[in-house]
């Protein structure tokens, strides 16, 4: 779907931007791969590493800027937004800043999608996003919300909108896998809860799952990948097998468990060999064979919750990831 056409990233200096831009390169071939960001020492960093590609652009700009939006846009098929003030407690002590990148973002994006006439729109969401509890994930629902509605209100034009969904990002910049090797030799980890679990993906399997929306969407998906769940001590265990662990208790804005499909979305999910589809409920879409396909309805009430997931990494799958892994780990 993406070869030979434009692409932009939003945000794309970030951790999934360095796993997106290698694998789209090598296996699509774009005419342009476009990287929307507002740092420039990490697109001067980034354009160092691909130097030599002519398909790659760079370009400085802000999703809360509108005009700068409409500008980059130009000419532009498919977008992938993965843009976010993402921390989560930094959302919690700055709630304006994240309005404005997550909401307000977002619909400058939707806005100046449809009148660029951009063909397609992937955006990024988060575990925090089904039932939150903290500002990151409240402005992620709206945000998801936005894009879901954009397929109605770009009326006539052909823009359409979907939305990814998963969770903890293994070894991104930010995350707790490089924290906690930033720290294992001091002999000590901090473990918010020894209860706590969390899904787990890598960073190729969130490309993938762009990719493969990319190639399903017809407009208002959310979709959600089947992934493993880890419980927060043996993570610490895999990292720093001989450490003590330190109980420090949850932070400002975290769950004990994540969740991404809650009992109310049940209503409009289907399962499928390696994810879920939750449908939006506006004009009927949620009974559309386009939208279904080969689709299984979800149980009422059926929940995706990393404490209840049938799926489980264990620490020595985690520790086999991060030897394969290690140079990666934190680095973007």
């Amino acid at each position: 779907m993406l070869e030979g056409k434009t692409v932009l990233v939003t945000g794309g200096t970030g951790s999934f931007g360095h796993a997106f831009v290698p694998m789209t390169l090598e296996r699509y071939k774009p005419k342009k791969l476009i990287i929307y960001s507002r740092d420039e020492m990490k697109q001067w960093d980034m354009a160092k590493r691909f130097e030599g590609n002519s398909a790659l652009r760079f370009f400085i700009g802000d999703v809360r800027d509108r005009e700068r939006l409409y500008r980059a846009l130009d000419g532009v098929d498919y977008v992938v937004h993965a843009a976010a003030t993402k921390i989560v407690p930094t959302a919690e002590y700055n709630p304006f800043e994240c309005v404005k990148t997550n909401i307000n973002g977002a619909m400058n994006l939707i806005d100046a999608c449809i009148d660029s006439g951009v063909k397609r729109v992937v955006a990024l969401s988060t575990d925090k996003a089904s039932s939150p509890v903290n500002l990151y994930g409240a402005t992620k629902l709206a945000s998801d919300k936005l894009f879901i509605a954009g397929n109605s209100y770009s009326g006539e034009h052909e823009t359409r909108f979907a939305v990814v969904r998963y969770g903890n990002v293994m070894g991104s910049r930010g995350s707790v896998i490089p924290f906690f090797m930033s720290i294992k030799d001091q002999g000590k980890l901090p473990i918010t809860d020894p209860r706590m679990t969390r899904f787990m993906i890598s960073l190729e399997e969130g490309v993938q799952l762009v990719y493969d929306a990319f190639d399903d969407m017809v407009g208002g998906e959310i979709y959600v990948k089947k992934i493993p769940s880890m419980r927060m001590d043996d993570l610490g265990r895999a990292i720093a097998p001989e450490a003590e662990q330190e109980i420090v208790g949850i932070r400002p804005g975290e769950k004990l468990h994540e969740q991404m499909i809650g009992p109310e979305d049940s209503l409009t999910t289907y399962e499928y060999e390696n994810h879920y589809k939750i449908l939006p409920a506006i004009h009927n879409w949620s009974a559309d064979a386009a939208r279904i396909k080969t689709g299984t309805k979800v149980p009422e009430g059926f929940t995706y919750s990393s404490e209840t997931n049938e799926a489980w990494m264990s620490s020595e799958e985690l520790g086999a990831w991060i030897e394969a892994n290690r140079g990666k780990i934190g680095a973007i």
